[in-house]
């Protein structure tokens, strides 16, 4: 007898994370990593040392010309980043 009971693969690992606790630092992996592609490779290099703490993305900057720039377009960076991981990580980024 077959059992009728399928479901997708996406959907138990899903379930999986969630269960365990690990679907949160997976999701803020996924948008640290994000982090190249959204903003283009040129203002990549002039970052560093990103993290998330508290549901707010710390990033360094080696230039206070991009930082301030950067700050300008904080709430479209903050949606871009969400939308490229699919889940609401972070709600604000700080530049240093």
């Amino acid at each position: 007898m077959r059992k009728n009971h399928a479901e997708q693969i996406g959907d138990i690992i899903r379930k999986f994370l969630r269960q365990n606790g690990l679907e949160s630092p997976l999701n803020e992996y996924r948008l640290v990593d994000a982090w190249k592609d959204v903003v283009g490779p040129v203002i990549a290099r002039y970052t560093s040392n990103l993290y998330i703490k508290n549901q707010i993305l710390y990033v360094h900057l080696t230039s206070s010309v991009l930082r301030q720039e950067l700050m300008m377009g904080r709430d479209l960076l903050v949606k871009n980043l969400n939308q490229q991981v699919g889940a609401q990580v972070i709600v604000n980024i700080v530049f240093r």
